[in-house]
C-alpha cells in the first residue's frame, strides 16, 4: 500500500509517500479500513520532529484523522461490517483499566494516538478497534469526515466537560485557523457562548466572524487582554481556550476574570511557562488540561455532526502525491481550518 512514512524523526525531510505492507488485523475486534481522505494535524509536525518519550517503528505512517470504508473485520466485530462508510476516533484505549471502566478512555494509563504511537491515517489502509469507528453522516463528504474527529473531539471536551462551559459565558480563542480553534468556536456557539477568537490575520478574523465570532482580535497587532476587558464590561473572559501554550500564557491570565477557566490541549509555541502561585489562588482560576476524550463525549460530537451540526471547516484538499504541500503549509500556519490528503478516489 501508498502511506505516507517517516524513516526517522528530525523534521519533513524524513516523510515521503512509500509503497509499506498493509496492515493485519491483530484482535478479534480490530477493522481494516480502506481511506479515502485523511487530516492533518500540528501534531503530525510535531511527530516528524520527534515527540519525547515515544518510540517510533520505522517507518512509522503520520496522521491522526481518517475517514474511508470498512475493508475487513475480526471476528468479535458486531457494529460495522465491510463497506460501511467510517470516521476514525484516533485515541485507542485499553479498555479494561480502572480510567476505562470507569469512561475516560482519555485517561487510559496506555492511552496511544493513531499517528503518533502506533501506524497511522495517511495511508490506504489502516487498522483500529471497532470502538474507534463512527459511521460517517450521509451527506458528509469524505474531506469533512476526515477532518472532523480529533478538532471536534477536543474541543467539546474541553470546552462541554472540562471547563463546563454555559450559556451566555464568554469565551476567548486563540489562534483561530487552526481545527481546534474553529472547532472550539463551533462548539461554543453551539453551547449559547458568546466568542472572541484571535489571529496574526485579517483575513481568518474576518472569515470568523462570518463563522459566527462575536468579536475579534489581531493579536500581532493589537491588545487582546484589553479587547477582551472592554467586550466584557471590564470582568475578563469566563473560559480561555489555550493550544499555544508558551508564549501567550501570560495574556491568557491576565484575560481570565476571576474564578475563570484556563483550558488547555496543547503548547504549539512551547511548553514551559511561569505562574504566580498568589495571582492563583487570589483570583481563584482553574486550569485544567485536556487531551482528546472519551466515548460518551464522541457519541455526543457524532450525533450533533449527523443533525448537520459541527461541520469541519476544510482549507484545502490535495493527493497524496502532493501532502509535502499540505504539510507545509500547515508549518508556516497559512491554513483557515484543516488540510485534507485524499488518499484514493
Amino acid at each position: 500500500m501508498k502511506a505516507l512514512a517517516l524513516d526517522a524523526v528530525g523534521g519533513l525531510d524524513h516523510l515521503a509517500v512509500r509503497e509499506l505492507p498493509a496492515p493485519e488485523l491483530e484482535s478479534p475486534t480490530d477493522v481494516r479500513v480502506r481511506v479515502r481522505a485523511a487530516a492533518l494535524n500540528r501534531l503530525d509536525l510535531f511527530v516528524a520532529d520527534g515527540l519525547p518519550g515515544v518510540r517510533y517503528r520505522f517507518p512509522h505512517v503520520i496522521g491522526s484523522d481518517g475517514a474511508g470504508t470498512v475493508e475487513s473485520v475480526g471476528p468479535d466485530v458486531t457494529a460495522v461490517r465491510p463497506g460501511d462508510r467510517v470516521m476514525i476516533n484516533p485515541g485507542i484505549s485499553c479498555g479494561g483499566c480502572p480510567a476505562c471502566r470507569e469512561g475516560e478512555a482519555s485517561l487510559c494509563a496506555t492511552f496511544a494516538v493513531v499517528g503518533e504511537h502506533r501506524p497511522g491515517t495517511a495511508a490506504e489502509l489502516v487498522v483500529v478497534p471497532e470502538r474507534n469507528l463512527a459511521p460517517v453522516p450521509p451527506e458528509m463528504g469524505w474531506p469533512q469526515a476526515a477532518a472532523f474527529s480529533l478538532a471536534t473531539l477536543t474541543a467539546w471536551r474541553m470546552l462541554a466537560t472540562r471547563a463546563a462551559l454555559r450559556s451566555g459565558e464568554t469565551v476567548l480563542v486563540w489562534g483561530i485557523g487552526g481545527g481546534v480553534a474553529l472547532a472550539s468556536l463551533q462548539v461554543a456557539r453551539h453551547l449559547g457562548a458568546r466568542v472572541i477568537v484571535t489571529s496574526g490575520s485579517d483575513a481568518k478574523l474576518e472569515v470568523a466572524r462570518r463563522l459566527g465570532a462575536d468579536g475579534v482580535v489581531n493579536h500581532a497587532t493589537g491588545d487582546v487582554v484589553a479587547e477582551v476587558r472592554r467586550f466584557t464590561d471590564g470582568r475578563g473572559a469566563d473560559v480561555v481556550v489555550d493550544s499555544i501554550g508558551q508564549a501567550r500564557w501570560p495574556d491568557s491570565l491576565r484575560a481570565l476574570r476571576r474564578g475563570g477557566r484556563l483550558v488547555v490541549c496543547g503548547a504549539t509555541t512551547g511548553p514551559m511557562i511561569q505562574l504566580d502561585l498568589r495571582r492563583l489562588f487570589w483570583h481563584q482560576w482553574s486550569i485544567l488540561g485536556s487531551t482528546l476524550g472519551n466515548r460518551r463525549e464522541y457519541a455526543s460530537v457524532v450525533a450533533l455532526a449527523h443533525e448537520g451540526r459541527l461541520w469541519p471547516v476544510v482549507d484545502t484538499v490535495v493527493p497524496l502525491a502532493r501532502a509535502m504541500e499540505a504539510l507545509e503549509r500547515l508549518r508556516r500556519g497559512e491554513q483557515m481550518g484543516k488540510l485534507v490528503i485524499e488518499v484514493a478516489t
